[in-house]
């Protein structure tokens, strides 16, 4: 991170999930300014959506310094990505593994849709820094989840807009349990609790009643990858 970061203006892939909300504390603790994408395409669990406007709440609540951070917040509306992937993510199927080895919740080219309008919603506002929350070390085997992935779309929006994009990841080589860690870092339990409480990851979009990780259907690949990194992360000394 530089001083010249600092000052800058971060765009962060915020869903509402935990991942993303960890990914916008990271942005808040480096840049100057911060806004924030979100996308509706289809998916089952677009209840995601709707909790991003209690964790800003919290969020301002948690650290009041990174109130006066907080830029717009932008939703983009593509459709089109369902209507063109038949998946687990995107209609009502049940869940389970295909012929190619990767779960039927993979929406293919869904990232690459992502950071390209993502990039192309920066290059308006003038921001170079587009922050995402890709984790190749504890997730589903989805290939545009990998850091090789990711660089290669840095080159190409680079490229392809004259405007040098920086892709971070902060998720990359960490996993879930480590994801817990690094918001305690960020926000202390005030965060941590804001996360379990009005974060969503169930792929099933069920709210429920809440889990010690928070709330979902307990058993969707999502629940259980958030639920044992808890554990883990408990077993590690935390909260």
């Amino acid at each position: 991170m530089t001083d010249q970061n600092a000052s800058e203006t971060a765009l962060v892939l915020f869903s509402g999930g935990q991942d993303s909300t960890t990914c916008l504390a990271w942005a808040l603790s480096r840049f100057a300014r911060v806004e924030m994408l979100g996308f509706t395409y289809g998916q089952r669990h677009a209840i995601e959506l709707d909790c991003r406007d209690q964790l800003l709440a919290g969020i301002k609540r948690v650290r009041p310094e990174w109130s006066a951070k907080l830029g717009d917040s932008h939703t983009l509306d593509i459709p089109t990505l369902a209507a063109v992937s038949e998946t687990a993510l995107t209609r009502d199927v049940a869940i389970a593994m295909g012929a190619d080895g990767l779960p039927n919740t993979f929406v293919p080219g869904r990232n690459l849709v992502f950071l390209t309008f993502a990039a192309a919603l920066a290059y308006r506002r003038g921001i170079s820094h587009i922050v995402g929350g890709m984790c190749e070390t504890d997730y589903s085997g989805y290939p545009d989840c990998r850091d090789e992935t990711i660089r290669a779309m840095q080159a190409a929006l680079s490229l392809g807009m004259a405007r040098k994009f920086e892709l971070h990841t902060p998720l990359m080589w960490i996993d879930k349990a480590a994801t817990w860690k690094l918001a305690h870092d960020l926000g202390g339990e005030g965060l941590v609790d804001l996360i379990r409480e009005h974060s969503h990851t169930c792929y099933l979009g069920e709210r429920g009643a809440q889990h010690d990780w928070g709330h979902g259907c307990g058993e969707c690949p999502a629940c259980s990858l958030r639920a044992k990194g808890w554990a883990e992360y408990v077993a590690q000394g935390g909260p």
